[in-house]
């Protein structure tokens, strides 16, 4: 199939540091040229990819300095993919909603995955008034606050199999945080559940300029008060698997609805088990007392950090990789785009790898 991923330009495909939505279309894409499809890869110029790469601004802009507003270099991406979206079987966009008014024309070969929160209450009348547009969750929890809309599927996100290693025995004795510092991921309630369990913590996070104010009030005195808690900064893809794979447990004590999760899958790929509140999609991610603990206070997160020596790493693993490839998510893209009513190329046969054909695993 021709396809065509747009991506988000905050970041580049993949992030060079933190970044969920870019990370996912860099896996996706890379995963389905694999599998030999014929990708285009509309995202930010330092993008690295095997696809066909469009570049449509020079860097990430998050981190280029001299961007005041990220919206113009979208528009001008939107215009290019409409000038070329003929040369294309399927378009599938990750970019939000700015693209709906752009693809009511091409609406039956074209599929928006969704990957932020949906309870924002400006956002009901917007989808009200494009509920013909076909749309896919990354959990089943991210569409309770939706209007009726085009839900072509829910799929979860995948991890190549092997851009983590599995680490059996963790090297060392400390809780893991990775992430943003925000109100709504806690990293309050992480230093206080790290604390009373007497066991270090480490933050691996970026502090965007919204939460400046949350950070020099309430994160970095909480930090200078725990002589237990270290706080490393942003990591790079390199430093993350050390990062989660040496830690005990990595806590998730979120307070918000969140979609997905990304960090979660990741500890798992390392074998590494998480503690998590029941928030968003937590308890579709985590399978308690397997791959971690699903807990609902302080008290039974710290708990669960005394009894989460007893969970087997290897049966973490094996649940990553059950559920959680990046294989995985191709596979249920695949079908998706093939069900979509305008798409241009008759189903082809999948190519046999490593002797078996490929499945299916669409939750619709």
């Amino acid at each position: 199939m021709r396809i065509a991923q747009i991506a988000p330009l905050a970041e580049s495909c993949p992030p060079k540091l933190y970044g969920g939505t870019e990370r996912i279309v860099s896996y996706l894409t890379e995963e389905l040229v694999r599998q030999g499809h014929d990708v285009t890869l509309f995202a930010s110029g330092d993008s690295r990819t095997s696809a066909k790469l469009v570049p449509c601004c020079e860097m990430g802009l998050r981190l280029d300095k001299s961007v005041m507003d990220i919206l113009p270099y979208h528009v001008i991406m939107l215009d290019e993919i409409s000038r070329r979206a003929d040369e294309f079987d399927v378009l599938h966009f990750h970019t939000d909603f700015i693209h709906y008014p752009l693809i009511r024309p091409l609406a039956d070969r074209c599929v928006t995955t969704l990957h932020g929160r949906l309870d924002l209450p400006d956002l009901k009348p917007l989808y009200a008034a494009f509920p013909e547009l076909p749309l896919v969750s990354i959990s089943y929890d991210q569409r309770r606050p939706m209007p009726p809309v085009n839900w072509v599927g829910t799929v979860y996100h995948g991890l190549p199999r092997d851009l983590l290693p599995f680490t059996s025995r963790p090297k060392g004795n400390y809780l893991a945080f990775l992430g943003r510092i925000s109100p709504e991921k806690r990293p309050d309630r992480a230093i206080e559940i790290a604390g009373r369990a007497g066991i270090p913590l480490k933050i691996a996070a970026k502090v965007d300029k919204a939460d400046q104010a949350y950070w020099h009030s309430t994160i970095a005195p909480l930090i200078a008060m725990h002589p237990n808690v270290e706080f490393v900064g942003e990591i790079n893809d390199n430093q993350k698997a050390d990062f989660l794979g040496n830690a005990r447990a990595l806590l998730f004590p979120i307070d918000w609805p969140e979609p997905f999760g990304l960090v979660m899958i990741e500890a798992m790929a390392c074998g590494t088990p998480v503690i998590a509140y029941p928030c968003g999609a937590v308890p579709e991610i985590i399978d308690d007392g397997i791959s971690g603990f699903v807990v609902q206070s302080i008290p039974e997160a710290v708990a669960a950090v005394r009894h989460v020596d007893k969970l087997d790493r290897g049966e973490v693993r094996a649940t990553f990789e059950e559920r959680f490839t990046a294989t995985r998510m191709a596979e249920d893209y695949l079908a998706i785009y093939r069900a979509l009513p305008g798409v241009r190329t008759a189903v082809e046969p999948m190519p046999r790898v490593a002797g078996r054909e490929f499945g299916l695993h669409v939750v619709a």
